[in-house]
């Protein structure tokens, strides 16, 4: 589970609600000062919310980029029906889809971290036109590795066969957690308030998503005309480094891996990790230019 530095958005965001054609979606919504020189849309991973890119909003504003990380259907303050049907891939790729229309209305500079970037390049290969960039944070080609599937059998056991509810499965994963991890600068009210506003079912589908996903890297490879940036930290149990730096080759993709970091440098090392994302929109724009 990531943990973010704090849940209090910093000056130069707004927490609000994105109205779409696909219903509306908690974001915080960072803006620079003066124009901005583009607009990216975050998408955070499994478990995960918004929050987890909050402490990279600033340097991004100050690097002069509107920023609008999201709550994708389901997660935390961005509510969800109780079908699992609801979250199908192809859903939450539209969802994004309508997120980006919303967001800016011309194309913007996609970033999905693990599960959200498995999601955002399902957004690009259903339609890559919305989008001027993809970047992949820790998140791999295909199905993640066998020791995170017995995870996420785990807590899909406990929520549907054994009819847990989400306070007596947050019980048990702090249970599992190590004692130095039980609270951090005083985040575990927030942590808990963000995994009971989860909806079950898009735990349980998104789950099985990641246990089952396909390698669909040459089809993202044949993209024309889309940089694309896979990141990550030194280390990661999720998708192994090594898998990483081939998609990268595979993808012809810039690579960029973040010291001091494992599989969220997003809140391992946000500053370094805010500095690698400007400098490859700008880079972009560079060749676009």
């Amino acid at each position: 589970m990531s943990r973010p530095p704090t849940f209090t958005p910093p000056p130069c965001a707004r927490a609000l609600q994105l109205s779409t054609g696909r219903g509306p979606f908690a974001v915080l919504d960072a803006r620079p000062e003066g124009t901005a020189r583009g607009t990216a849309l975050l998408l955070p991973g499994y478990t995960g919310s918004k929050e987890d890119f909050i402490a990279m909003l600033e340097p991004l504003t100050a690097a002069g980029y509107r920023v609008v990380a999201v709550d994708g259907r389901g997660q935390y303050e961005s509510k969800g029906p109780d079908s699992q049907e609801a979250y199908a891939q192809q859903e939450l790729a539209a969802d994004v889809l309508a997120q980006a229309a919303a967001a800016a209305g011309t194309p913007v500079h996609l970033v999905g971290h693990s599960l959200g970037g498995q999601i955002a390049r399902a957004a690009v290969l259903r339609d890559p036109e919305p989008f001027l960039t993809l970047t992949l944070i820790s998140s791999g080609p295909a199905r993640i590795a066998p020791s995170q599937r017995e995870r996420v059998r785990l807590l899909s056991e406990a929520l549907e066969l054994t009819h847990m509810d989400m306070e007596q499965v947050w019980a048990g994963i702090r249970a599992m957690d190590p004692p130095e991890e039980t609270d951090i600068d005083g985040a575990s009210a927030d942590l808990h308030r963000r995994w009971i506003g989860h909806n079950p079912a898009q735990l349980l589908a998104t789950g099985r998503q990641l246990t089952v996903e396909p390698d669909r890297v040459a089809e993202l490879a044949a993209v024309r005309d889309l940089p694309v940036h896979v990141m990550s930290g030194e280390r990661d149990d999720t998708w192994p480094v090594p898998l990483l730096d081939d998609m990268a080759r595979r993808l012809g993709a810039r690579r960029t891996v973040i010291e001091g970091a494992e599989h969220s440098p997003n809140t391992d090392q946000p500053l370094r990790t805010a500095a690698a994302l400007g400098a490859f929109w700008a880079e972009a724009g560079r060749q676009r230019g």
